[in-house]
Protein backbone atom coordinates (compact mmCIF):
# COMPACT_ATOMS: atom_id res chain seq x y z
CA UNK A 1 0.00 0.00 0.00
CA UNK A 2 1.39 3.38 -1.00
CA UNK A 3 1.49 6.54 1.06
CA UNK A 4 -0.65 9.46 0.00
CA UNK A 5 0.14 13.15 0.13
CA UNK A 6 0.73 14.99 3.37
CA UNK A 7 -2.40 16.99 2.55
CA UNK A 8 -4.44 13.83 3.10
CA UNK A 9 -2.92 13.48 6.56
CA UNK A 10 -3.82 17.10 7.27
CA UNK A 11 -7.42 16.51 6.18
CA UNK A 12 -7.73 13.49 8.47
CA UNK A 13 -6.11 15.34 11.34
CA UNK A 14 -8.34 18.39 10.85
CA UNK A 15 -11.59 16.42 10.73
CA UNK A 16 -12.52 17.06 14.33
CA UNK A 17 -9.55 18.92 15.70
CA UNK A 18 -11.44 19.94 18.83
CA UNK A 19 -11.34 16.39 20.14
CA UNK A 20 -7.99 15.39 18.66
CA UNK A 21 -4.74 15.11 20.47
CA UNK A 22 -2.77 18.07 19.17
CA UNK A 23 0.41 16.96 17.46
CA UNK A 24 3.15 19.47 16.75
CA UNK A 25 5.01 19.31 13.43
CA UNK A 26 8.77 18.86 13.86
CA UNK A 27 9.85 17.99 10.31
CA UNK A 28 9.72 15.32 7.61
CA UNK A 29 12.01 12.40 6.81
CA UNK A 30 11.81 9.33 4.61
CA UNK A 31 8.30 10.23 3.42
CA UNK A 32 6.98 10.49 6.98
CA UNK A 33 5.88 13.51 9.02
CA UNK A 34 7.94 13.76 12.20
CA UNK A 35 5.76 15.06 15.01
CA UNK A 36 5.68 15.67 18.77
CA UNK A 37 2.81 14.38 20.92
CA UNK A 38 2.48 16.49 24.11
CA UNK A 39 -0.02 13.96 25.53
CA UNK A 40 2.75 11.32 25.57
CA UNK A 41 5.33 13.39 27.45
CA UNK A 42 6.46 15.17 24.27
CA UNK A 43 7.17 11.82 22.68
CA UNK A 44 8.23 12.04 19.04
CA UNK A 45 6.61 9.97 16.31
CA UNK A 46 6.41 9.50 12.59
CA UNK A 47 3.06 9.54 10.79
CA UNK A 48 1.93 8.71 7.26
CA UNK A 49 -1.36 8.20 5.43
CA UNK A 50 -1.90 5.33 3.00
CA UNK A 51 -4.10 4.85 -0.06
CA UNK A 52 -6.48 2.49 1.80
CA UNK A 53 -7.39 5.33 4.19
CA UNK A 54 -5.12 4.16 7.02
CA UNK A 55 -3.08 6.61 9.04
CA UNK A 56 -0.11 4.99 10.77
CA UNK A 57 1.95 6.39 13.64
CA UNK A 58 5.17 4.87 14.97
CA UNK A 59 6.69 6.53 17.98
CA UNK A 60 7.89 6.83 21.53
CA UNK A 61 5.67 7.22 24.60
CA UNK A 62 7.82 9.07 27.13
CA UNK A 63 5.16 8.72 29.83
CA UNK A 64 5.16 4.88 29.72
CA UNK A 65 8.70 4.48 28.37
CA UNK A 66 7.46 2.31 25.48
CA UNK A 67 7.44 2.32 21.72
CA UNK A 68 4.19 1.98 19.78
CA UNK A 69 2.54 1.53 16.43
CA UNK A 70 -0.92 3.05 16.09
CA UNK A 71 -3.14 2.76 13.04
CA UNK A 72 -6.49 4.41 12.26
CA UNK A 73 -8.92 3.67 9.44
CA UNK A 74 -12.55 4.76 9.06
CA UNK A 75 -13.35 1.31 7.59
CA UNK A 76 -12.62 -0.34 10.95
CA UNK A 77 -15.97 0.69 12.45
CA UNK A 78 -16.43 -2.32 14.74
CA UNK A 79 -13.55 -1.47 17.09
CA UNK A 80 -14.51 -0.90 20.73
CA UNK A 81 -12.71 1.86 22.66
CA UNK A 82 -10.43 0.32 25.32
CA UNK A 83 -11.05 -3.29 24.24
CA UNK A 84 -8.06 -5.63 23.89
CA UNK A 85 -7.58 -7.50 20.63
CA UNK A 86 -5.23 -10.35 19.78
CA UNK A 87 -3.22 -9.39 16.72
CA UNK A 88 -0.49 -10.90 14.60
CA UNK A 89 1.86 -9.08 12.34
CA UNK A 90 4.21 -10.23 9.67
CA UNK A 91 7.46 -8.38 8.94
CA UNK A 92 8.88 -9.71 5.67
CA UNK A 93 7.92 -13.27 6.63
CA UNK A 94 8.76 -13.05 10.36
CA UNK A 95 5.60 -13.40 12.44
CA UNK A 96 4.87 -11.88 15.83
CA UNK A 97 1.91 -11.97 18.22
CA UNK A 98 0.71 -9.05 20.28
CA UNK A 99 -2.15 -7.16 21.86
CA UNK A 100 -3.82 -4.08 20.45
CA UNK A 101 -6.09 -1.70 22.32
CA UNK A 102 -9.06 -0.17 20.50
CA UNK A 103 -9.05 3.63 20.31
CA UNK A 104 -10.85 6.43 18.49
CA UNK A 105 -9.39 9.72 17.24
CA UNK A 106 -11.76 12.27 15.71
CA UNK A 107 -14.37 9.53 15.50
CA UNK A 108 -12.04 7.31 13.46
CA UNK A 109 -11.42 3.82 14.89
CA UNK A 110 -7.92 2.58 15.44
CA UNK A 111 -5.64 0.30 17.38
CA UNK A 112 -2.66 0.96 19.66
CA UNK A 113 0.09 -1.66 19.79
CA UNK A 114 2.70 -1.02 22.49
CA UNK A 115 6.15 -2.62 22.75
CA UNK A 116 8.10 -3.02 26.00
CA UNK A 117 11.33 -2.45 24.09
CA UNK A 118 11.27 0.77 22.00
CA UNK A 119 14.30 -0.58 20.08
CA UNK A 120 11.90 -3.06 18.46
CA UNK A 121 10.63 -0.14 16.38
CA UNK A 122 13.96 -0.09 14.56
CA UNK A 123 13.62 -3.82 13.88
CA UNK A 124 10.30 -2.97 12.20
CA UNK A 125 11.91 -0.10 10.30
CA UNK A 126 14.57 -2.41 8.82
CA UNK A 127 11.86 -4.41 7.05
CA UNK A 128 10.06 -3.70 3.78
CA UNK A 129 6.43 -4.62 4.55
CA UNK A 130 4.34 -4.94 7.69
CA UNK A 131 1.08 -6.88 7.44
CA UNK A 132 -1.32 -6.78 10.39
CA UNK A 133 -3.87 -9.54 11.08
CA UNK A 134 -6.67 -10.12 13.57
CA UNK A 135 -9.05 -13.06 14.08
CA UNK A 136 -10.89 -12.08 10.88
CA UNK A 137 -7.80 -12.08 8.67
CA UNK A 138 -5.62 -9.39 7.14
CA UNK A 139 -6.32 -5.89 8.42
CA UNK A 140 -3.72 -3.93 6.46
CA UNK A 141 -0.33 -4.19 4.78
CA UNK A 142 1.94 -1.16 4.62
CA UNK A 143 5.14 -0.34 2.77
CA UNK A 144 7.86 0.44 5.31
CA UNK A 145 10.15 2.20 2.83
CA UNK A 146 11.73 5.26 4.45
CA UNK A 147 10.70 4.17 7.95
CA UNK A 148 14.27 3.80 9.22
CA UNK A 149 15.14 7.33 8.07
CA UNK A 150 11.90 8.58 9.63
CA UNK A 151 12.64 6.91 12.97
CA UNK A 152 16.18 8.30 12.99
CA UNK A 153 14.61 11.75 12.68
CA UNK A 154 12.18 10.90 15.49
CA UNK A 155 15.17 10.02 17.68
CA UNK A 156 16.79 13.36 16.80
CA UNK A 157 13.49 15.04 17.68
CA UNK A 158 13.42 13.14 20.98
CA UNK A 159 16.98 14.23 21.80
CA UNK A 160 16.02 17.83 21.06
CA UNK A 161 13.05 17.53 23.43
CA UNK A 162 15.47 16.54 26.20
Amino acid sequence: MKRVSLAAVALIAAAGAASAQQLEQWGTAGGWDVMIDPSLGDGCLIQAAYTDGSVVRIGFDRVQGNGYVTAFNAAWGDIEEGAEYDIWFDLDGEQYEGQATGIYLNGVPGADIYFDNPDFLFAIAEKYTMTLYNDSGEVMAIDLGGTYVGLEAAVACQEEMG
